[in-house]
């Protein structure tokens, strides 16, 4: 073993957490008796339906296995992820999952703007989310092809979620599938009649009421659920407000023809962003936080000069007035599962999001190249005096989303082979606005409603996008104990975009004259999958999976990875000429097991081991067109195509049971995803061949800690996040972190009886020990500078549910 890995094993083996494991494991072992095979608890197997995936948790399960695929894939149940978090985002629940590194402000992970997320050397976007099988789009922030899955569903009502780490499901409905899927479910309406009241209280104000009533059956196979939250906490760094209201209704009935699902949501929600801190050697002020000043409105006024300038010795770190994401989804659906015979389903659905939003900044007119900008526009006028005489200006960005779509699956099986076909069809329109307003110094605007009347609209683009993926698989079950899978997937993507409004000469940053209008089509016809699954035992279980994926160019006009975003039509045309969407090769063997055990106080242990390689193809990289990364000025990206990036890495994982008392989770991750080739920037050659990807940690450990004493139960995390490199270069990094959390639920027997039932508490504390560090780094520079945004501060929760 070499000193590298020796170190980090040593690191994993030596947490404090791990230590004190081991110590409760000693003491569990004198107390807990000899488990049976009906007592001790195994790993569930994820079935091939969503609705067995979801169900099928075991005692004090962390993860669930998926014993029927031929790739890596593990899941989530509700129980496990509302242990972490009343309320939290599924995407955050997975970081306790291997190979999985996500970042966000705060403790349910509902802060989109500045959510980092990386799987196997895969950052968000190069992704695949869906909800109830509905395209959820790549989960970039100022999205324009879906919301988040907080946003889609509420978290309370999420059955399961199921992560493919190395390569998704063949009909998974994604166009930015390159690296791996996350699927989440929503849970089916009870069988009984029943209300459930769950509130949370806690730091910086937290309230979060949650409400679910269900019918129970009626009628003739009939069950539905209606179900609401309200959440409200303030910002821990300023007093900025997150939160809003949520809806969803959900009607399923079952009969002999089939299961037909009805779905709607509706999500408002504003969540304050927060400002990243600048790193570079010329930034002489680099403060752990950069707390705007909303509301005090004189202290905001004062910051600044008379002609809007801010304080000298702040640099690029100066403080802005506010700053929040606004939201509002519809989404609903209609899918129904037709019985055509024994052994032959077709699924068909519908559905619908519409999204209107806007991003928000409210900072000061004298700085970034904001006196340039806006010399454009009014020549020769005092600044201070058209924006208000504030010294303040509000930016927006504004989104609206229109899209529906179609997804159809036929499943049957003959003989030894169960064979599918599906379809998938998406229509989506969106529309992104940049807006500045005057901010009124008599009458000084709110973060908390949207802005009217703009100055300028420096740009508008209309993006028309449709897409149709297709996909055909065959699972031949050539003996009892061995499975092969073969299928292949074609993906078509007819992207138009214009821009109605064109910025002035002069209000980009780097120059452009017009922004780029066309069409780009791109078609793939065959991205194959072949896969193998040995039960070597009816304990252990073999698989290997080789799939190749891709992902489309992004359509969105006015910043990001897009084609539309570039500086120029001739650019555009060169790029719609030559550029090659991304595509990945995904290697993958595993090995899964699970066995009851009679070793004294040991009654079981499950786990799964995975090896990956990965090659990856017409790598993009978005690099910022300012030398400060998260200017607030903007301006249209550079896309370099930095050629092929190959990626190797291992997951460990499992759980020891002890009885049903202690259960002990651990999983060590190691990730290198490397660049093979340099890039030109026009000007030199960048040195990127052979550096590791920015952003993505080497090496992470996850451990899980449940002792349960009576009817209490003890809950330890730790998430270890090893150095990640911060520049295509890699000559700037940040440090690791290790950070714990704590929870504590039992049931509340004296409030039982009468028409309250399951009574119970749940206390949460998140950064236990109160650590201070860079939590996520903002990459979007070859070298000399990035941003971060901090750890937050310890938290703690208190939840207090029932039912009725």
């Amino acid at each position: 073993m070499n000193k590298k890995l020796s170190a980090v094993c040593f690191a994993a083996l030596s947490f404090p957490m791990l230590a004190m494991a081991a110590n409760v494991a000693a003491a569990v072992a004198e107390m807990a008796a000899p488990a049976n095979a009906a007592e001790a608890p195994a790993a569930a197997a994820a079935a091939d339906s969503v609705d067995a995936a979801a169900t099928a948790a075991a005692p004090m399960a962390t993860v669930e296995i998926a014993t029927r695929k031929t790739r890596s894939s593990v899941a989530m149940t509700k129980s496990d992820m509302q242990k972490i978090l009343p309320g939290i985002n599924p995407l955050k629940a997975l970081q306790t999952l291997p190979g999985v590194s996500f970042q966000t402000a705060d403790p349910w992970g509902n802060n989109e703007q500045n959510t980092s997320l990386f799987i196997h050397g895969f950052s968000g976007p190069q992704l695949g989310y869906t909800m109830d099988g509905v395209p959820l789009g790549d989960q970039q922030y100022g999205n324009y092809n879906g919301l988040s899955p907080q946003r889609a569903v509420i978290s309370e009502n999420v059955g399961s979620v199921i992560l493919s780490s190395g390569a998704g499901d063949l009909s998974t409905a994604s166009t930015s599938n390159l690296g791996g899927t996350i699927e989440t479910f929503s849970s089916d309406p009870s069988q009984t009649r029943n209300l459930a009241v769950q509130q949370t209280v806690g730091s910086y104000k937290t309230s979060r009421t949650f409400l679910r009533y269900d019918t129970g059956t009626f009628g003739e196979g009939n069950s539905a659920y209606l179900s609401g939250v309200h959440h409200e906490q303030r910002a821990w760094d300023f007093k900025g407000r997150q939160g809003g209201d949520q809806f969803n209704a959900k009607f399923v009935n079952q009969s002999s023809l089939g299961k037909l699902t009805l779905f709607l949501n509706y999500s408002d929600k504003i969540e304050p962003n927060e400002d990243s801190t600048v790193r570079s050697a010329t930034e002489k002020f680099q403060p752990y936080t950069r707390p705007f000043l909303y509301p005090n409105f004189q202290q905001a006024v004062s910051y600044l000069s008379p002609t809007g300038a801010t304080p000298a010795a702040e640099g690029n770190n100066y403080r802005n007035y506010y700053s929040d994401a606004q939201r509002t989804d519809w989404l609903t659906y209609a899918r129904f599962d037709m019985n055509l015979g024994e052994s032959t389903t077709w699924s068909n659905q519908l559905y619908y999001h519409n999204d209107d939003g806007v991003g928000v900044v409210a900072g000061p007119i004298g700085v970034a190249g904001l006196p340039g900008l806006f010399a454009v526009y009014f020549p020769g006028q005092n600044l201070k005096q058209v924006f208000g005489n504030s010294g303040y200006a509000t930016r927006t960005t504004e989104y609206v989303i229109n899209r529906s779509g179609y997804l159809s699956s036929l499943t049957t099986e003959l003989g030894d082979h169960k064979l599918q076909a599906s379809l998938w069809l998406e229509s989506n329109r969106s529309s992104a606005y940049r807006r500045w307003y005057a901010l009124d110094v008599n009458n000084p605007s709110s973060p908390y409603d949207r802005p009217g009347n703009p100055l300028i609209t420096q740009y508008g683009s209309e993006i028309d996008n449709k897409v149709a993926q297709i996909s055909v698989q065959d699972e031949w079950r050539v003996r009892d104990d061995l499975a092969l899978q073969a299928g292949v997937k074609s993906s078509l993507q007819w992207a138009d975009g214009q821009f109605p409004v064109q910025p002035k000469v002069g209000a980009i940053a780097n120059g452009s004259t017009a922004l780029p209008v066309g069409k780009i089509t791109t078609k793939k016809w065959l991205l194959p999958q072949i896969g193998a699954r040995w039960d070597i035992t009816a304990q252990d279980q073999l698989f290997v999976n080789v799939q190749k994926n891709m992902r489309q160019f992004v359509t969105y006009g006015g910043g990001g990875a897009s084609p539309w975003s570039l500086a120029s039509q001739q650019a555009f045309d060169l790029f719609r000429d030559t550029a090659k969407p991304e595509t990945s090769i995904t290697y993958e063997a595993g090995l899964r097991t699970s066995h009851q055990l009679e070793m004294g106080a040991l009654s079981a242990i499950d786990g799964q081991v995975n090896v990956y390689h990965v090659n990856c193809k017409d790598r993009l990289l978005t690099i910022s067109p300012t030398p400060v990364i998260s200017s607030i000025i903007g301006g249209n990206p550079v896309l370099a195509n930095v050629g092929s990036v190959k990626t190797d890495g291992i997951d460990l994982s499992g759980t020891l049971h002890f009885g049903r008392m202690f259960s002990l989770y651990n999983a060590l991750s190691y990730n290198r995803s490397e660049y093979q080739d340099n890039y030109s920037n026009g000007k030199d050659i960048v040195r990127t061949a052979g550096k590791a990807v920015p952003g993505s940690p080497e090496w992470m450990n996850k451990t899980v800690a449940t002792l349960t004493v009576a009817d209490t139960e003890f809950q330890l995390i730790g998430d270890y996040v090893g150095k990640r490199y911060a520049t295509y270069t890699n000559d700037l990094s940040v440090p690791s972190y290790f950070l714990m959390s704590l929870g504590v639920s039992g049931k509340l027997p004296f409030l039982n009886g009468g028409l309250i039932k399951n009574a119970r508490y749940r206390v949460n504390i998140s950064n236990l020990a109160d650590r201070e560090g860079s939590l996520n780094v903002v990459v979007g520079a070859a070298s000399g500078t990035y941003n971060t945004f901090p750890i937050a501060p310890r938290q703690g929760f208190l939840t207090l549910m029932a039912d009725f």
